[in-house]
Order: C-alpha cells, then sequence, then structure tokens
C-alpha cells in the first residue's frame, strides 16, 4: 500500500464533513455574476437570512465545456453583510452528499434549500441519489442538520430520506428541488417537483417528519420545476421555473428556457393562482431563484450562464434588489431586471447582425430560438434553442430569414453555420439545405450580386461574398433537402459583414420595420 504523508494521515482521521470542505476565501465581486472568473461556477441559488448575514447555499457546475450534463458534485456557500459592498466569503466544497447522507451516492448535488427552524437550529432540505434502491428515479430528499448555517452537519434522519418515490407514500416524479416554508404559526410545509409536477406536504414542527398527506400543487401556469416558497403580508407566494412556451407567451418562446413565474395564495397548500413573470429567461436555459428580506430590502438570487467559459451546464450565482408594487392586491412582484458587472469595451468587427432584428418567414417552432440566429455564441454541442430552425414534422419547402436594421447599412459578405442531425439530401430530420442564396431589399427583393457560391456543409461557418450594397433589410432563403416531405432547416448563427470593422451597434429595443412596408 501507498505510505500517507503525516499530515494527509490526520487529515484522513478527520470526519469526512470536514476534510471535504475547502477554507473559504474572500472575494471582492466587480458586479454580477459574484463569482465570474470562471475558476468555480455557482448554480441553484438558496439565499438565507441569519442575523445580520445573507448566506447564498449554491450547487456546483463542473461539466466540460461542450458537456451537456449537469456535473454537480458539491455544494457551495457565499456568505455577505451588505450585498452592495460586493464582498463576499466563499467556501467551496461546503458539503458532499456522500459525506453527511450515508445513504446517498456521491455527486449529484442538485438545488437544496437551508432554513432556520424554531429551534434555533438549522436544517438542509438535499435532493441526493439513493445508493440502495430499486426506485424507477432514485432522487430523494434527505435533511441535515447544524447549530449554525456553516455546520458542521450531520443527517437529521439517519434511516434514510424523508422523500422518495417509496416514502411517506409512493409517487412517480423526480424528487428533487425541494424548498420549505415557516409558517407565523410554527407549522411547516415542505415543497418539491419538476418536469411539470409539484407536491407538497407539511411537515411535523421537528422539521423532518413527514404530516402528511402529499398534495398535487396546481394552478401556476407553467410550472416546470425549481419552486420558492415565501409569505409576505400574510400572502402565500410560490416563484417557480416556468415554461409556458410559444411566440404569445409572456414567459418564453422556446420551450428550452424558462422564465422566472409566480403565483400566490391564501393558504400554504393552495388553491394556487397564476400572477406573472419575475424575471424572463436568461443566458442559461435553466432557471433558478430565490427571494429574501434582508435588512429591509428585498433580493432575488439566481443564476446565468454569464462568468467567464459559462454555459447552460457552467452557471453562475447573480442577485440583484427586487421591489415590489403594494398598489395591487395582493401586491406584485415587479419584473426583475438583472445588472452585469461592467464588460470590456467591445472590439472592432465586421459583423453588424448583433444590430438588426430578425424575422423568419415560419412560426418557430418552441424548441427553437430566433434570438440564437445573432448572439454572437457558436457551440460544437448545440441545445436546440441555440438555433433557428423549421422542423416541425410538416417542414417548409423554401423557407427563410431576415435581418431588418433601423437605418441602411453598406455591406459585402455574410457567414452561415448550419445545424444538422441528418445527412445532406434527407428528407426527415433536420439537414443541410440542397441551396440557399441571399437577397437585399431595394424597392423589391433582388439577388446580391457577383457571388462566389453558396456552400452547405454543416457544422462549420459557410462566407459568401458580394459586392458592396446598401439595403435595410438582408434575407437568406433556403431550399430544403429532400423531394417531398422535406427535412427541417437550422441555423445556428447567421453573420453579415460590413467592408470595415466597426465597433459593434447595440442590439435594437425593438424590431425593426419589415421593408417594404416603410
Amino acid at each position: 500500500m501507498t505510505r500517507l504523508p503525516a499530515f494527509a494521515t490526520l487529515l484522513a482521521m478527520l470526519p469526512c464533513a470536514a476534510c471535504a470542505q475547502t477554507a473559504p476565501e474572500t472575494v471582492t465581486s466587480k458586479g454580477n455574476p459574484i463569482l465570474a472568473d470562471g475558476r468555480y461556477y455557482t448554480t441553484d441559488p438558496a439565499p438565507l437570512v441569519d442575523g445580520d448575514t445573507l448566506y447564498i447555499l449554491t450547487g456546483r457546475d463542473e461539466a466540460a465545456p461542450e458537456v451537456n450534463d449537469f456535473i454537480m458534485p458539491e455544494w457551495q456557500l457565499l456568505a455577505t453583510k451588505d450585498p452592495a459592498s460586493r464582498n463576499w466569503q466563499h467556501t467551496p466544497g461546503f458539503i458532499r452528499p456522500e459525506n453527511v447522507f450515508a445513504w446517498a451516492e456521491p455527486a449529484r448535488a442538485y438545488a437544496g434549500q437551508i432554513a432556520k427552524g424554531a429551534d434555533g437550529r438549522f436544517y438542509f432540505y438535499a435532493p441526493v441519489l439513493e445508493k440502495n434502491s430499486d426506485a424507477k428515479d432514485r432522487f430523494a430528499i434527505g435533511v441535515a442538520v447544524a447549530d449554525r448555517p456553516t455546520g458542521p452537519w450531520r443527517d437529521a434522519h439517519p434511516s434514510g430520506p424523508i422523500v422518495s418515490q417509496k416514502v411517506p407514500v409512493a409517487n412517480d416524479i423526480q424528487n428533487i428541488d425541494p424548498t420549505v416554508l415557516l409558517d407565523d404559526d410554527g407549522r411547516v410545509y415542505l415543497y418539491w417537483g419538476t418536469f411539470g409536477r409539484m407536491l407538497g406536504m407539511e411537515l411535523e414542527r421537528d422539521m423532518v417528519t413527514p404530516k402528511g398527506p402529499q398534495r398535487r400543487i396546481e394552478g401556476l401556469t407553467g410550472f416546470f420545476e425549481a419552486p420558492w416558497v415565501l409569505k409576505r403580508k400574510g400572502v402565500y407566494y410560490m416563484l417557480y421555473a416556468g415554461n409556458k412556451a410559444g411566440p404569445d407567451s409572456d414567459c418564453t418562446p422556446a420551450v428550452y428556457h424558462a422564465c422566472q413565474a409566480w403565483g400566490t395564495a391564501t393558504s400554504p397548500l393552495g388553491p394556487w393562482t397564476y400572477r406573472g413573470v419575475a424575471l424572463r429567461p436568461v443566458s442559461s436555459t435553466t432557471s433558478h431563484a430565490g427571494v429574501v428580506e434582508f435588512k429591509g430590502k428585498w433580493y432575488m438570487a439566481y443564476h446565468t450562464a454569464d462568468a467567464a467559459g459559462g454555459g447552460h451546464f457552467r452557471r453562475s450565482v447573480a442577485i440583484d434588489e427586487m421591489q415590489w408594487d403594494d398598489s395591487v392586491s395582493p401586491a406584485a412582484i415587479r419584473p426583475l431586471v438583472p445588472t452585469r458587472a461592467p464588460q470590456p469595451a467591445p472590439v472592432p468587427t465586421r459583423n453588424i447582425a448583433g444590430s438588426a432584428s430578425a424575422a423568419s418567414s415560419n412560426v418557430v417552432p418552441v424548441q427553437y430560438w430566433i434570438a440564437a440566429l445573432n448572439d454572437g455564441k457558436v457551440r460544437a454541442n448545440p441545445l436546440p434553442p441555440e438555433m433557428w430552425g423549421t422542423w416541425n414534422g410538416n417542414n417548409p419547402k423554401q423557407p427563410w430569414i431576415e435581418y431588418r436594421w433601423d437605418k441602411p447599412v453598406t455591406i459585402d459578405g455574410s457567414r452561415i453555420q448550419f445545424f444538422a442531425d441528418q445527412p445532406a439530401g434527407s428528407g426527415i430530420g433536420v439537414a443541410p439545405p440542397a441551396a440557399w442564396h441571399l437577397e437585399y431589399w431595394d424597392g423589391g427583393w433582388k439577388p446580391v450580386p457577383g457571388t462566389g457560391g453558396y456552400g452547405t456543409v454543416a457544422g462549420t461557418f459557410q462566407s459568401v461574398r458580394f459586392a458592396p450594397v446598401t439595403t435595410r433589410c438582408l434575407r437568406a432563403v433556403f431550399d430544403a433537402s429532400g423531394s417531398g416531405p422535406y427535412a427541417g432547416v437550422g441555423v445556428q448563427e447567421w453573420e453579415v459583414l460590413a467592408p470595415q470593422p466597426r465597433v459593434p451597434a447595440a442590439a435594437p429595443g425593438v424590431a425593426a420595420a419589415a421593408c417594404g412596408k416603410d
């Protein structure tokens, strides 16, 4: 066997929960996200106030840049006495599932919450995988207890989870994303769920024992996951990740993205009434938030993909002050306007697509997002909302996409990157187009002059150069693959090039008028 150095031997003798925790570090944030340099990714924030300190429990994303999976081995802790100071204490490796719950598998440290009980102790509701369960889905909710938010933590129910697909009664949902409410009368309520189904039940005042029965929580339009419950002025509020998707949705146009929706009730288990959207979709496909009052102000913590190297599975926690509208009853949550740390000055570029508004011939299927056309992001392993597409089972023969500028621009080139999951010539799925061309508006649609050909290979930029034209609208027209039925067309990014580099103009706040309607 390998002999351990003396210091490592000492560490090995410590309780696992102690040796898992990395020493805290003090961080001065420049703004949102709180940790932005890409050394640590934080996710699924759960704020907690104790005395003069605001804590945020977070998960930790460790997925590689092009891995589309939740690689989340541990929880972390952020703490501050004043969010406006931007000074935070960050504790990585705060808790790992296997170091607290003997019945849990390592990793998969999904969204949990810490709450302070009536006995003054702290209770951590943690969704983890049961390692010795034959349930169809092994996610279960355990409870740990500690005398301080910083731990040390021990299992408050060593015999196993308090919620699973088998306890306290059978259910068939994925048991994650717990949130807990301590009501004014001392009663305790637990809520959890995902994939459009939320359950709730009362707990005994010991914060651990189910009192039941489990109830289906309904009335919250578009509920997908990530519930967060609170009470203010006698009204119960539930925030949640909603994905009621569609072109006219107040939540999100794309089903893979989510907003933070909210609803109210006059009793803890409902009935609940949908009220609106508190936070529009952010840069990550998932949306997870927690709301708390701290020193007379209300704050919403949420996550984005805005840190260095960030992505949908490399998320980072942000926090902003949240406002209430008390002129209505029940009081409304004013939609949050996310803030972000100052960004470097933009680099001059020939690509002016970002200053245009995008349109298309099709009603975009809810798995796609037309805003992805000119968001400046290209991935080797994109998710469906990171592209525009036409696939809906009855795909058009000749769709088009269009950029519209507020004022005429001079352009002489374009680059486009197609997405495909089927080979060229296929009439099913999403395939490279059989052909495509560019048209510009000049009192009518005209082909751009003097092009050198249009490539159709997917997965890499296809460049087109042409003689300069001045226009307010540019259109890419595609001949879909196949001979009927036709394959869908997918575009991950579409750039439009000016003759000379320039500092990019700001994205338009509203869509520019269509050409031909000036």
